[in-house]
């Protein structure tokens, strides 16, 4: 099982983010998308934190249940309006390797914003493609939200890129290329100044394709954004699509 990075400290101001993820747009088109996807089934979100994405598309009708390890998260949900164990259940858990009661029904697994690469190992990922095709029934989609690696960024012999730096924010990658690993570096201003480190798994879309293959789950949509933009060389970041057999 992966360490658990999102302690209560991270917890209690993960929503207090600013950045484009909890715009309402962008959660609108991300939901619009889920959605059209469950149909008329039930969906499951691996890592569904503090509900995110989770209650909106609840209120659109779908039945919602999650799979999350870490507690504090959790907390952050159920203190949520709609966010309750009636509501929206949720199995405490890895993602690559725990199993809900309705394993083998659900018409949507999906995991967005960023968070396979949380799993920092290949053999991980793996199993959480596995894991989800098993959550799926016959003809039903898993979805992933992450980012493209920004090699190309990178001049020789360098491994630092900067993604974002703000008055009350800096975020640096680290890139490790042999052994495809990132690690994220936070400095921000709260209360006091803060200083963070969190590791990664980057992972390429082609290497997404051939873990889908090894689950049973062939590829059908590849989006730049949630809205539907072409995906080309020059996307920072993609949606992807996989469907498990009939």
């Amino acid at each position: 099982m992966p360490e658990d990075w999102f302690d209560s400290t991270v917890a209690t101001t993960y929503d207090d983010d600013e950045s484009e993820m909890f715009d309402p747009a962008a959660i609108g088109a991300t939901v619009d998308v889920l959605e059209r996807l469950a149909g008329s089934g039930p969906a499951l979100e691996f890592a569904i934190g503090t509900g995110r994405v989770a209650l909106p598309l609840a209120s659109r009708g779908v039945q919602v249940s999650g799979i999350e390890l870490s507690t504090a998260m959790l907390r952050q949900l159920r203190a949520k309006a709609g966010g309750g164990e009636a509501a929206i259940p949720v199995v405490v858990g890895d993602m690559a390797t725990v199993r809900t009661p309705r394993c083998g029904t659900f018409t949507l697994t999906y995991l967005v914003f960023n968070t396979i690469t949380n799993l920092t190992a290949q053999e991980e990922q793996v199993a959480c493609f596995q894991n989800a095709a098993l959550h799926l029934a016959p003809g039903g989609y898993f979805v992933i939200e992450t980012f493209v690696p920004r090699l190309r960024m990178l001049p020789p012999g360098e491994r630092f890129v900067p993604y974002a730096v703000t008055e009350d924010f800096i975020g640096i990658d680290e890139y490790d290329v042999a052994h495809q690993r990132l690690t994220c570096h936070y400095v921000q201003t709260r209360a006091t100044l803060e200083r963070s480190s969190m590791p990664f798994r980057y992972v390429w879309p082609s290497e997404l394709d051939l873990m889908a293959q090894l689950a049973g789950l062939e590829k059908r949509e590849r989006w730049a954004d949630w809205s539907g933009a072409p995906f080309t060389s020059e996307s920072e970041s993609h949606v992807s699509v996989w469907q498990k057999s009939l």
